[in-house]
């Protein structure tokens, strides 16, 4: 007699679906607007401070996401937050 606790191994995998290659993968795509909401706060707040407003481990987050996520925007405004954002980490680490 099987324990109740024992599953049948003859039954349909209830997560076979999970593993369907036929369904399609699904395509993220961010919002430009919201990307640009976030990348602008961050400029917003480094160009406000006098010295690195970010912990080492934040500021290591920022320069590898920043640049990142501004792949989502239009290729000139992109080049210019990144430029302006890198501008910004040069003065602060001067000072």
């Amino acid at each position: 007699m099987a324990s109740s606790r024992q599953g049948d191994l003859f039954a349909p995998d209830p997560q076979a679906e999970l593993f369907d290659e036929d369904r399609p993968t699904p395509v993220y795509g961010a919002d430009p607007d919201k990307v640009r909401a976030e990348l602008l706060q961050i400029l917003a707040e480094a160009r406000a401070a006098s010295t690195l407003p970010w912990e080492p481990r934040k500021l290591s987050y920022y320069r590898t996401v920043f640049p990142q996520m501004a792949n989502w925007l239009p290729d000139d405004e992109a080049d210019r937050l990144r430029f302006e954002f890198a501008a910004e980490l040069v003065r602060l680490q001067a000072a």
